[in-house]
């Protein structure tokens, strides 16, 4: 089996075809149930945010896998598959790898650097493990991505390369000023209490917002955020008209597969403003919450994924990328010949259990044919077979691994088995020992 990811993101394609073919929270798990009942998929995990949608699996074969899992994306985001083909890409094996890893570090984020998205491929194994679709391998992979995730955030100034979206599109709306200095006194509208609504919120309090509004469909956990934030109030969504004209600032990013506001609902709350008193609009959802004709209203400001992108594609690069490069690459090789190694166990083990079984027979048979060995030369001998058969098995079991570690090296277990004329069903059990219990 090999790992294989097929996705589209910020990076391939256009803002119009990553909003459509958002998946909707409650369609990730029929994805991933429909991924693992498809004949080249043993595992599966979908990474699902603003800006990409990225199903990884284990697979037995790799075109038809390919085909398969650009099929289910279609047919779960509601893209037709010609439409979407073009955008997608396909990494396979080490290079689904560090795709993930460098996804893990920010280095593909719209805002390098940015550090969400370890909360949302945390998310994205969480999903997987309660679906029963991440294996051995997709476990393994998604634990190591945050790992050096974290370690690319706490060993390198990745963070300086870049903001959080939030931060990042809270700048453009500043225009050159600070955040706190452009925030301080606003009155604040924040439309969703998910993690990049909160984030928001969080932000705008700490940059001093005179006054902050939460809104969200579900009451109670708006007014869990605003309860966190001083000074904050919690509305429901049927407030939001009302709330919308008295602010200056508006974010907004639900998970609605429809638009939260409308360009008259803005232009309804923008209605007689100074050019310098703008409404200050960002919308960081996908798909979008805010129509995109708002845009063209005057005495509103629309900072949205799209103007994200091409705001994040002028933006200097900080030299500590180089290094989170260079860490991504050491980690992949370092993952790579883990898994390669890990693959020679079970043969291993089957060896090892092979020889304790000739072991055992040998000893029975001398047995009986050496009457009245006492209890002390029994043991001796004993000892002795055991201490003989893991002395020459030793220096191989040891070297195999060694060498199923580096790049090439699956054949070594191949070889072991012939070699040793070991049963398959023997290995499989130790591969699969729940399955052998059935």
């Amino acid at each position: 089996m090999s790992l294989l990811v097929v996705g589209l993101s910020h990076r391939s394609a256009p803002v119009s075809v990553l909003e459509r073919a958002a998946l909707e929270p409650g369609e990730r798990g029929k994805l991933l149930q429909d991924t693992v009942g498809a004949e080249p998929a043993a595992e599966a995990a979908v990474l699902s945010t603003c800006n990409r949608i990225e199903l990884y699996a284990d697979v037995d074969k790799f075109h038809a896998g390919v085909a398969e899992l650009s099929t289910l994306l279609a047919q779960h985001s509601g893209v037709s598959l010609d439409e979407l083909t073009p955008y997608l890409y396909v990494h396979y094996e080490d290079r689904a790898v560090h795709h993930l890893f460098s996804v893990a570090c920010g280095l593909d984020s719209m805002v390098v650097g940015e550090g969400q998205i370890l909360g949302q491929i945390k998310d994205a194994l969480a999903v997987a493990q309660e679906q029963h679709t991440a294996g051995r391998l997709l476990n393994d992979l998604f634990q190591q991505a945050l790992r050096v995730g974290k370690r690319a955030h706490s060993e390198t100034g990745i963070d300086k390369a870049g903001q959080s979206l939030v931060t990042f599109g809270l700048e453009q709306l500043a225009a050159g000023a600070s955040v706190e200095e452009w925030a301080r006194g606003k009155r604040a509208l924040v439309i969703g209490a998910g993690s990049m609504s909160s984030l928001a919120a969080v932000t705008l309090a700490r940059a001093g917002a005179g006054e902050l509004v939460i809104a969200n469909r579900t009451l109670d956990r708006a007014q869990r955020l605003a309860e966190s934030l001083d000074g904050a109030r919690a509305v429901p969504m049927a407030a939001v008209a009302g709330e919308l004209a008295a602010a200056d600032v508006v974010v907004s990013c639900t998970g609605a597969t429809g638009l939260v506001l409308t360009a008259s609902d803005i232009e309804g709350a923008a209605g007689g403003r100074r050019r310098e008193a703008a409404l200050a609009v960002l919308d960081l959802a996908m798909p979008r919450d805010v129509e995109v004709a708002a845009h063209r209203i005057d005495g509103v400001r629309l900072v949205d994924i799209e103007s994200l992108a091409d705001a994040e594609a002028d933006a200097p690069m900080a030299g500590d990328v180089e290094a989170v490069r260079s860490l991504v690459a050491e980690e992949v090789a370092a993952f790579g010949a883990a898994q390669r190694a890990a693959t020679i166990t079970p043969t291993v083990v089957a060896l090892r259990t092979m020889a304790a079984d000739v072991v055992a027979g040998e000893l029975a048979r001398l047995e009986g044919r050496l009457h009245g060995m006492d209890d002390k030369l029994r043991a001796e001998v004993t000892q002795t077979v055991r201490r003989v058969v893991d002395k020459l098995l030793h220096a191989p079991t040891v070297r195999v691994k060694q060498l199923a570690g580096e790049p090439g090296g699956a054949g070594y277990a191949d070889a072991l088995r012939e070699l040793f004329d070991l049963d398959p069903q023997a290995v499989a059990a130790v591969s699969n020992p729940e399955q052998e219990r059935q």
